[in-house]
């Protein structure tokens, strides 16, 4: 940290307040008084009241454990469980029949169903590789994966492998493109009369089973002849590239160089789960990418086969229409944000008292300020033409919480003087209590949702979590079988649809975790659109590409009716189910314990040892397996939460836990052992990594909700303050 200055009674980091002052704030026509006056505001009038949530968040917690405690020698009872909740306040009146009222909502989010990216905002280059996924090459995605089975070998072009690629396109075009007669395998050219597309097949000709797929054409600037021929399938489009001139095209029998497949329709831009930001250096750094991504101009330094370029953002697309009229698509993915939820506070500004801050309040008005940009640019591509900011708000408990958001950004809206309603929100379904009452808590910011979606990782923590004295949980592998989570699935789309999401806002579904298992993926995923979500997260914008093949078979819209109808009296699945404790009730071999202990183990250390001593909040982490998955603080917290569940129902002890900790340490240790900036945890064991693992499992519970926060954030700060004498120390002058 440099030290603090003054703004409106609070003490602001210097490297902070310089950035919001002299970069985030010029040509948005606020200025930094009001900035500072406004957050001050907020934190004075709001900052009480987050703090009175999260004390209820706390009693009730005690509350429930008491009542498990209580109740372990008992047989199950719902309906006392059930009246239970309801006098706590973890159940609240269900409101009565409404519909969402959301306006000026983009179509990518309204209307369009297709894969989503999440990002950590921190690295440039992540960003721009996200905000550009709109568009991907389905050739490459599929040569470059083992989305046909297996993985490429050697290093130069294999046309075996090459043609299985053009086959499995060919043949997807079959199903999402199907012609009147004939296979696109054998169409060798492409004509057209007026507004008709026609394909030639042999000696003759055919059509698109539905004319209307198409959707137009690109010539090329030097010569005027056909370049692209573009389609439109349930909402997302396809481009055939033309080009017999090209290694690929010069053997396709119409010229086809490659598909390019609108993918990556929406990306999010987190600021929370997959970031390390512990204090105000941190915050300007992920605030100053939010700036370059709405000011269009961010750039990225980069090396691509030893050769070295500068990345930007990608420029629309300009077509003409069947009708002759011309027309664009756009070239980027509608970019969120995603703040922080209501639980953490940041040293990056302090009361004049010397407290911090709510973190929350701090990325509300910073991320609606800098998105002005955007709203008030006058040429050149916008990533929000709608004329909305979409911030998503995770880990919020309940509808109260969702009603707190709702306001904080009704304040925002006042300080920077926008129109209300300006922001819209994504609400993450990912605490028990939001899920047993999602339909209160799209009520409470009915104005404003933009976006639901389901998440296991969280959702499995906070049921660990809220439950912790209930008693033994089934290990992690079975929790996928639960009938919380199938309940928790399908109602999230029910009470979605019965809301009014539909034409309105997102249903989504969580990540993929596995961003080398694209077959596994191909096979699976499926599985979200066919589940009426209209988004579902996915690890790169190649599995972006292959995940939006899966579109082109579903109609989601079409699937989203159905669902519709069949849930009219109600969600498919009950609130009993949805709120069915998994508890173990078998015995458990030596075997399945000790492989449990050393997955979570493994997992946890992999995880924290980057975040601590790298600031890295989300990376390809090597399983225990070494099979690559997306590590973020979602997978550390189902994880730690395992493990002190375990520990307190007496399936393992301390000495246990501690020894697989220590063997873990070394695998972790050897699996990046080619990283030259990489920090041994063994021998020693002693260091602030390995130590914030040991505080996330020996605690007993006590972090709240079984966040990873409060102690990655506290460890990281610790590890930065060590560098920070280090280089002091290395700068002084020698006696």
């Amino acid at each position: 940290m440099d030290g603090y200055v003054g703004r409106s009674g609070l003490q602001v980091e210097t490297s902070l307040a310089e950035f919001i002052e002299t970069e985030a704030l010029p040509g948005t026509e606020v200025d930094g008084e009001t900035f500072w006056a406004g957050l001050a505001r907020m934190v004075a009038e709001y900052g009480p009241r987050n703090r009175e949530l999260l004390d209820v968040r706390a009693k009730i917690h005690q509350r429930i454990d008491a009542w498990h405690i209580a109740s372990r020698d008992r047989p199950a009872d719902w309906p006392a469980y059930f009246s239970f909740l309801k006098d706590i306040g973890y159940l609240c009146e269900e409101p009565e029949p409404f519909q969402l009222q959301t306006e000026n909502v983009d179509p990518e989010l309204a209307s369009i169903a297709g894969p989503q990216l999440v990002v950590p905002i921190t690295n440039a280059r992540y960003a721009l590789n996200a905000a550009n996924a709109r568009w991907g090459s389905l050739y490459d995605a599929l040569y470059g994966t083992d989305a046909l089975g297996s993985l490429p070998e050697g290093a130069g072009y294999d046309p075996d492998r090459g043609a299985a690629v053009i086959a499995w396109a060919k043949a997807h075009l079959d199903k999402a493109l199907p012609l009147a007669a004939g296979r696109w395998a054998d169409v060798t050219g492409f004509t057209f009369d007026g507004s008709i597309l026609g394909l030639r097949l042999g000696e003759g000709f055919t059509a698109l089973e539905q004319p209307s797929c198409f959707a137009g054409t690109v010539l090329s600037e030097n010569d005027g002849t056909l370049h692209e021929v573009i389609f439109w399938v349930h909402g997302l489009h396809l481009r055939l590239v033309i080009d017999p001139q090209s290694p690929i095209g010069k053997d396709d029998p119409a010229g086809i160089s490659d598909m390019l497949l609108e993918a990556a329709i929406s990306t999010i831009m987190d600021m929370e789960d997959s970031v390390a930001c512990v204090d105000g250096p941190d915050k300007a750094l992920a605030y100053r990418n939010w700036l370059g991504l709405m000011k269009g101009d961010l750039t990225a330094e980069v090396s691509k086969g030893g050769k070295p370029f500068t990345r930007a953002l990608n420029k629309d697309i300009h077509f003409t229409r069947p009708d002759g009229t011309p027309a664009r698509l756009r070239g980027r993915s509608l970019m969120l944000v995603r703040n922080v939820g209501h639980l953490m506070t940041t040293p990056a500004v302090l009361t004049e008292d010397g407290a911090e801050i709510g973190e929350g309040l701090l990325d509300a008005v910073a991320s609606v300020s800098i998105a002005l940009h955007d709203l008030r640019r006058s040429g050149g591509p916008v990533n929000a033409p709608a004329g909305s900011v979409y911030v998503v708000k995770p880990k919020m408990h309940g509808p109260d919480e969702v009603a707190f958001a709702d306001d904080i950004f009704t304040m925002v809206e006042e300080i920077l003087g926008l129109p209300r309603y300006t922001v819209k929100i994504g609400i993450m379904d990912e605490e028990r209590r939001t899920s047993a009452n999602l339909a209160a808590c799209i009520a409470a910011a009915r104005h404003r949702v933009c976006f639901i979606n389901t998440g296991f990782l969280d959702r499995t923590g906070d049921e660990t979590s809220t439950s912790m004295e209930a008693g033994a949980m089934v290990p992690r592998a079975e929790m996928k079988n639960s009938a919380w989570l199938s309940a928790y699935e399908d109602r999230n789309v029910d009470i979605g649809l019965a809301c009014g999401l539909k034409g309105r806002a997102q249903i989504g579904k969580g990540m993929w975790a596995m961003p080398d298992r694209m077959a596994d993926m191909l096979a699976q995923k499926i599985g979200h659109p066919q589940a009426g979500a209209s988004c579902a997260w996915v690890p790169s914008p190649t599995a972006a590409v292959l995940h939006a093949t899966h579109y082109h078979i579903v109609d989601v819209a079409r699937r989203q009716e159905e669902l519709a109808a069949g849930a009219a009296n109600g969600p498919r699945a009950s609130l009993e189910k949805l709120l069915t404790i998994p508890l173990l009730e078998r015995e458990l071999v030596d075997q399945e314990i000790e492989d449990e202990l050393e997955n979570c183990c493994q997992g946890i250390l992999g995880y924290v040892v980057r975040w601590v001593n790298h600031g890295v909040g989300c990376s390809k982490v090597p399983d225990i397996n070494d099979v690559g998955l997306m590590e973020d603080r979602a997978t550390c917290r189902i994880s730690s939460q395992a493990l002190v569940n375990w520990i307190h129902h007496g399936i393992v002890d301390d000495v246990r836990v501690m020894n697989a900790m220590r063997r873990m340490a070394v695998k972790v240790d050897a699996q990046n052992a080619g990283d030259p900036d990489y920090r041994p945890m063994a021998p020693e064991y002693g260091g602030h990594a390995f130590q914030a693992a040991c505080d996330l499992v020996f605690n007993d519970g006590n972090w709240p909700s079984g966040y990873t926060e409060p102690t990655l954030h506290y460890r990281r700060r610790q590890v930065k303050a060590k560098e920070a004498r280090k280089r002091a120390n290395a700068a002084a002058p020698q006696a």
